[in-house]
């Protein structure tokens, strides 16, 4: 579409915006544009309501209100199910919400990442998120591989900052007979690249390996389809787009095929064991048949419940309106910062394909980004700094602006 730089013209947009209602449903943070939804969402009104309901049942029922409650903490995660299958494009059996994402990436490697002496290696994107690097490298170790020779990781081209999906098809099959997994990020943190997540999987079983993601920056971002992608298994975090707090709980996205097979290797605990006969404490772990099988402890209900007043938001939104508003309000950011850059020295390495991006525009600085940072900050602008040289913006379309978007690109060209 056509764009217009003139606040006339944003004010327009946001008042035909049909998800603008739903800024009110946050605190905002006061007097400041907030562009950092891409590392800590901003708090849902009714989040604080729903955990102190949680308190009043714990200081009314004690350890009774695992049942008697309003919400019983027994069930706890199963109010989470439904609305987390809608948000990642799941079926209910496919989805868990537990424990924190690298502890659910570790917990889901136990199962997919089972190396032979002929099939062992992983490939991922280079520069992934360092706790992605850190899961992989001391997962590789424990099975007493070298990492250096089992983990691949993928580099753009020379010049380029992106990968090319055909680039990573390629590597896929040439290491196919020897490879175990690919485990790639949906979105990279740092460029803001979108993969093709239905083609890398697609690709990785052709050559009998498993598919894996860290959805952390794609999870209430992109409209995400994972049971029809035929993704393995995924994870990700809930205090970025999904605004559910700092160390909020983490879901888990395991392919029926899988969550179903109780003869899968993983790590039992009691809240893994089959509903049924789990307050029996009956010798012999039974998983459930389901993504539940693969938890170890009981509901971490307060910031669950934190994460449900969230999930309830993204319920009435709908990730497919979300993701419509998504890609007009960053294009609406990438225009007004290309027709402003005429004092800054900056590339925009975020693909410029809206299919390859969420909602995140990534800008590269050649020498005084850190000063175009601290400006910003100055005009109560809270974007987002990335050593060594690059300013992350994160248009998120739950509660920010088109106005928001020419104020900012203002004050960068000032």
């Amino acid at each position: 579409m056509e764009f217009q730089n003139n606040l006339t013209y944003a004010r327009q947009l946001d008042a035909e915006d049909n998800l603008a209602h739903f800024r009110n449903e946050f605190h905002l943070i006061k007097d400041k544009i907030y562009l950092c939804g891409n590392s800590l969402g901003l708090q849902p009104k009714a989040a604080r309501a729903a955990v102190e309901q949680e308190f009043s049942d714990w200081e009314k029922f004690g350890v009774e209100a695992h049942f008697d409650g309003k919400n019983p903490w027994f069930y706890y995660h199963q109010f989470l199910t439904e609305k987390t299958a809608h948000l990642v494009g799941a079926r209910p059996v496919e989805v868990v919400v537990m424990n924190n994402l690298t502890t659910n990436l570790h917990l889901l490697m136990v199962s997919f990442y089972r190396p032979t002496k002929s099939r062992f290696k992983i490939i991922m994107e280079g520069g992934a998120f360092p706790s992605d690097q850190y899961a992989m490298e001391t997962q590789v170790r424990f099975h007493g591989l070298n990492p250096e020779e089992t983990i691949i990781e993928l580099l753009p081209r020379e010049g380029e900052h992106t990968l090319r999906t055909e680039d990573i098809l390629a590597t896929i099959a040439k290491h196919g007979e020897s490879l175990a997994l690919v485990m790639m990020g949906g979105v990279n943190y740092y460029t803001g690249q979108a993969f093709d997540m239905e083609r890398l999987a697609a690709a990785a079983h052709a050559v009998g390996a498993y598919a894996g993601f860290d959805l952390a920056h794609a999870a209430g971002n992109l409209d995400l389809q994972l049971h029809d992608w035929n993704i393995d298994f995924a994870c990700w975090c809930s205090y970025k787009y999904l605004n559910s707090g700092p160390g909020g709980t983490s879901g888990v996205f395991i392919h029926e095929r899988n969550a179903t097979d109780i003869t899968l290797p993983r790590f039992g605990g009691w809240w893994g064991h089959e509903e049924s006969t789990r307050f029996k404490m009956l010798k012999g772990f039974k998983p459930t048949p389901s993504a539940e099988g693969w938890q170890l402890s009981n509901a971490q209900v307060f910031p669950m419940a934190i994460h449900n007043a969230s999930l309830e938001i993204f319920e009435r939104a709908g990730m497919h309106r979300l993701r419509a508003k998504s890609e007009k309000l960053t294009g609406y950011l990438e225009f007004l910062l290309q027709e402003g850059n005429n004092k800054n020295d900056f590339e925009i390495i975020t693909p410029n394909n809206k299919v390859d991006r969420g909602c995140q525009l990534s800008l590269l600085f050649k020498d005084n980004g850190k000063q175009i940072f601290e400006k910003l900050l100055r005009y109560n602008i809270l974007a987002d700094w990335r050593e060594p040289n690059v300013l992350r913006m994160s248009p998120v379309p739950l509660y920010n602006t088109f106005e928001e978007m020419w104020l900012t690109a203002q004050a960068m060209s000032q």
